[in-house]
């Protein structure tokens, strides 16, 4: 299945970008409380002048630059400059632990490391003693400008990389293990980002609000490649708690954005309707349902009829403007979308394009188009891509098996790990995703479970946790969830509450123990799980006062639950509960 990219190559994608739209606005900071906003050449220029700079100081073609930073210019500079230098771009988080920036940092054979503050940099150099082959520590608060401004003095023109060579190395979250590094090639990310953009009718009118962390495919290759290859423009968010304020500053068309956020967003909303008269909710609920039976072709009442165009002027209108007003798309992607906030979202007028993709597969591999588009569904493979289902794995039946994918995307192997990278591929050329998947008649897809999360109960009959646990968190009353089986008898789970909704549920302070608040808890559970088969049920649960993060080492910077460091932690109060 041969596809035609526009683009094979990042180094000539973004020249490309600056040939065609250099005077107009790429990246948007806010500074002093006003948006200023660089232009492509004015990008171009900064990334010319740093890659100078990294020349001098020895960089060059196979050499290993990691990057500890949030989103800003810098981090974009670095990568870019590290293209043009045929160097590999290798991103972490900032939240990440110490010990797992040692193992990366070690792992890649770092040359050197750019890093977003002095912090930063102070940890990393405790760690130089344990990294040999770590020469440079970059700080884009300290001695950057200095790297930059020798650059500028000793420019060096970017080589033209072979579209098969290494551009970045972007390790595994590791839920399961020590991280894995993925080697992807510029033809894995420009071919794929030039798949993903030929679905989606935008062009250099277009504007994101960037707060998704670059160093995760989804936001640092989707979206950001993604935007820069049709010349349009990135505001950055470099705080996500300031995202709802700076919305209607920005006033996106496109928001690349997990389901986390349009949890929350729905959980907003439908906090804000309760506390409306019942004339407004009766309005909002009918016109939902009247917008639902316009899209399918389905009949509506006649009190939907009337409630849809006063429910668009009274209620989607102002939820609209929240996001700026211009808000034309909804990407979401890294993990499954609940059907219910998808139709939400989409509900309102801003259409849901919700996709799948694994780092292994250079972020994505299917994805709901404009032209073809199915709630629930994570939609078809995106072009130069396809998929198959292994029936054959544990937790498969007749319609679900674990989804095996082919095509431009699939890396060029996991760094210094051979074997694995043998285990992960089949004999024809394919990644085992290690999702369990179901394809139907008209080729959708479906993501049903994880294979390695899959557990069997005592009856034999097999769960996979995690779209329930993505279902009870539509709770406004239940932030974080995990469901416990392996051969028991039923499914136990921890929840951590939503504290703020908690207290404006009991009017103050409300302590977890009390068996209101279980009882609360214990009918949201039985609500939103309401679906599910029967042995799939929660029988008990226990109810934490601290929340799985990233600093206790229970969740990874891409926000997925490390449940072996939750067993570990909690596995005596999970055993009490049966």
């Amino acid at each position: 299945m041969e596809y035609a990219a526009r683009f094979t190559n990042l180094v000539k994608m973004f020249a490309d970008s600056v040939s065609k739209f250099g005077d107009r606005p790429l990246f948007g900071l806010k500074r002093d409380g006003a948006w200023q906003w660089l232009t492509y050449l004015e990008v171009s220029a900064r990334i010319d002048a740093l890659r100078g700079g990294l020349a001098g100081m020895g960089i060059g073609k196979g050499d290993r630059v990691a990057v500890i930073s949030n989103n800003r210019i810098e981090w974009f500079a670095g990568a870019y400059a590290c293209y043009g230098l045929g160097a590999i771009y290798v991103p972490m988080y900032e939240h990440q632990l110490d010990k797992e920036w040692l193992y990366i940092l070690r792992d890649s054979g770092a040359k050197a490391c750019m890093v977003a503050s002095d912090g930063i940099d102070a940890r990393v150099k405790k760690l130089q003693a344990d990294l040999p082959s770590l020469e440079h520590v970059i700080n884009f608060d300290g001695n950057y400008a200095a790297i930059c401004a020798e650059g500028e003095k000793n420019l060096v023109h970017a080589i033209e990389p072979a579209d098969n060579d290494v551009c970045c190395m972007v390790y595994t979250s590791g839920t399961t293990g020590n991280p894995k590094g993925v080697r992807l090639t510029h033809a894995n990310l420009a071919k794929n980002v030039s798949a993903v953009t030929s679905l989606i009718p935008a062009d250099e009118n277009d504007r994101s609000l960037s707060f998704l962390p670059w160093a995760h495919l989804f936001g640092g290759s989707i979206e950001l490649n993604g935007m820069i290859s049709l010349g349009a423009s990135v505001g950055i968010c470099e705080d996500v708690t300031a995202l709802i304020g700076q919305l209607p500053e920005v006033r996106p068309t496109m928001l690349f954005a997990v389901p986390r956020i349009w949890n929350r967003i729905y959980d907003g909303v439908q906090k804000q309707i309760r506390g409306k008269p019942a004339a407004i909710q009766s309005i909002f609920h009918a016109g939902m349902r009247a917008a639902s039976k316009e899209k399918s072709g389905e009949s509506k009442t006649l009190w939907e009829m009337i409630a849809l165009p006063l429910a668009r002027w009274l209620i989607f209108g102002k939820i609209k403007e929240k996001f700026g007003g211009e808000l034309k798309f909804a990407c979401s992607g890294a993990a499954a979308l609940s059907p219910d906030v998808a139709e939400f979202v989409d509900n309102l007028g801003i259409i849901v394009l919700e996709g799948y993709g694994m780092t292994e597969t250079s972020g994505v591999t299917t994805c709901n188009s404009m032209d073809e588009r199915r709630i629930g569904s994570v939609g078809k493979a995106i072009p130069g891509c396809w998929v198959k289902l292994d029936h054959t794995v544990a937790g498969s039946d007749d319609q679900n098996g674990e989804i095996v994918i082919y095509g431009h995307g699939i890396m060029d192997g996991y760094h210094n790990l051979p074997e694995v990278t043998t285990e992960t591929m089949t004999e024809d050329g394919g990644l085992r995703s290690g999702d369990l998947g179901k394809i139907d008649a008209d080729g959708f897809i479906s993501i049903t479970g994880r294979v390695k999360e899959i557990y069997k109960l005592e009856n034999g009959k097999y769960v996979a946790p995690a779209p329930l646990e993505e279902k009870i968190t539509l709770s406004p009353y239940i932030a974080q969830i995990m469901v416990y089986g392996d051969n028991k008898p039923h499914n136990v789970a921890l929840v951590v509450p939503d504290e703020p909704s908690l207290k404006e549920w009991a009017g103050g302070e409300v302590s977890i123990d009390d068996e209101k608040t279980r009882g609360l808890i214990q009918a949201e559970i039985e609500k939103y799980s309401a679906e599910f088969k029967g042995f799939e049920r929660i029988r008990n649960f226990a109810v934490l006062s601290q929340e799985f993060s990233t600093d206790n080492d229970m969740l990874t910077p891409t926000l997925k639950i490390k449940r072996r460091n939750v067993l570990k932690e909690y596995g005596d109060q999970l055993q009490s509960l049966y």
